[in-house]
């Protein structure tokens, strides 16, 4: 779908990558620029998982990529940079900021050479501002944002979300940016400069949860609840419960007294005439009464209402549930000997999951045809890498994808 756009990418750890994996899947030719010792992200691997010597935090973002490894600080470095920033309509990076402009590609050098970019920067707290500067990572993003603090219970126990959720919602935001400034570039012949930060994408996770807040003229007592109430927003019954077997969510979208009756707790009933002022009060009778319930029972006593619930999966169930496996959300690949397991693109075009194409690259793999395609000779291209102006690697490191 975005065949004929090429994306350079100065890219590291997971938020710049990942958005430039989106464009990828979708057709973009995605060029990872990366100094010549590497990414960030292939010397960091999340549980320290390598495959085959290749980092999992790697090969989870930069799938459908090439790959040219550069000396970006050297005079002929530069020449590399500048010849692929000709033929690009896309530059997508997430340095610390301050840096592409210290190396001479900053928005305003690069618009120079190609007038019709598209400039788009990723930061964590914004590119101005009192914390321009500071280090933006997910976790501090996450605290600074208010999402720990409705997420647990502020006066109690605040909760991290188990994973960076700010990062990947980020990502997807910035592809998202990134393709309407195409459309827009395609239309008009202009470009764009776009500029997207963690904080901003860690507040337009809680879109409904502020709206109500601010609007509402709420307190931080409103946050304040039983600790199985999953939203401070919502009414009862809304959260986890212990039961005897497992965890299990319950929702309730269907009729309050078809509920109370299923669960046959008369004092369900007295309490649900406001379910949001007696929430706490109802959490904890459900809370009470579930306890001694196994799952099949609760699935027993809600199914024939419509009612709306769900075990709390772990990861080995997750790999096995029927409908992930029938949405094929899941992609492994050799890596050498071994398995490399990813997510698939998680969106269908015309019912089909984009293809895998391109398995992630080694470092460096694509230095000699990236350079040829932007019209460097052999003699030229053979020049540079013997003298350390660009790094090249093995051609085919990973090898084909299966479903």
């Amino acid at each position: 779908m975005l065949n004929g756009m090429r994306v350079l990418g100065f890219t590291h750890f997971v938020q710049g990558p990942a958005a430039s994996q989106y464009l990828a899947d979708l057709g973009a030719d995605v060029i990872k620029i990366e100094p010549l010792t590497g990414a960030f992200e292939r010397g960091y691997a999340a549980d320290s998982v390598f495959v085959d010597g290749f980092s999992a935090t790697f090969f989870s973002v930069n799938r459908n990529k090439r790959s040219i490894a550069v000396d970006l600080k050297s005079p002929r470095g530069r020449e590399v940079i500048i010849s692929l920033i000709k033929t690009a309509d896309v530059i997508i990076e997430n340095y610390r900021g301050g840096v592409l402009d210290r190396l001479g590609f900053g928005y305003e050098a690069v618009k120079a050479i190609k007038p019709d970019i598209i400039y788009a920067s990723a930061t964590g707290w914004g590119s101005s501002g009192p914390m321009a500067s500071a280090p933006g990572q997910d976790l501090l993003v996450q605290a600074r944002c208010g999402l720990i603090s409705v997420t647990g219970n502020l006066d109690a126990a605040p909760t991290v979300t188990g994973v960076p959720v700010v990062d990947q919602h980020g990502a997807a935001l910035l592809a998202m940016a990134v393709s309407a400034a195409y459309a827009k570039k395609l239309a008009t012949g202009e470009g764009t400069r776009i500029e997207s930060n963690l904080l901003s994408a860690g507040l337009d996770l809680q879109c409904e949860s502020m709206a109500a807040y601010y609007s509402g003229a709420r307190g931080p007592d409103r946050m304040v609840r039983d600790h199985r109430l999953a939203s401070w927003f919502l009414p009862a019954p809304y959260g986890v419960f212990h039961l005897a077997d497992c965890h299990a969510v319950i929702s309730l979208g269907g009729d309050i007294e078809k509920f109370a009756g299923a669960i046959g707790t008369p004092e369900l009933m007295e309490l649900a005439g406001d379910r949001m002022e007696n929430r706490d009060a109802f959490m904890r009778v459900l809370g009470d009464e579930l306890k001694g319930w196994t799952y099949d029972r609760l699935d027993k006593a809600l199914a024939p209402h419509g009612l709306w619930y769900e075990r709390v999966q772990d990861y080995d169930a997750v790999r096995q549930d029927p409908q992930v496996v029938h949405n094929e959300s899941f992609q492994e690949f050799a890596i050498g000997d071994q398995t490399g397991t990813v997510l698939a693109h998680p969106v269908r075009y015309d019912g089909k999951v984009p293809e895998f194409r391109r398995m992630p690259r080694g470092l460096g793999a694509d230095t000699r045809e990236v350079l040829a395609d932007a019209g460097w000779s052999t003699g030229d291209i053979e020049t540079l890498v013997r003298e350390g102006v660009v790094g090249t690697g093995p051609a085919e490191t990973l090898v084909k994808a299966q479903s």
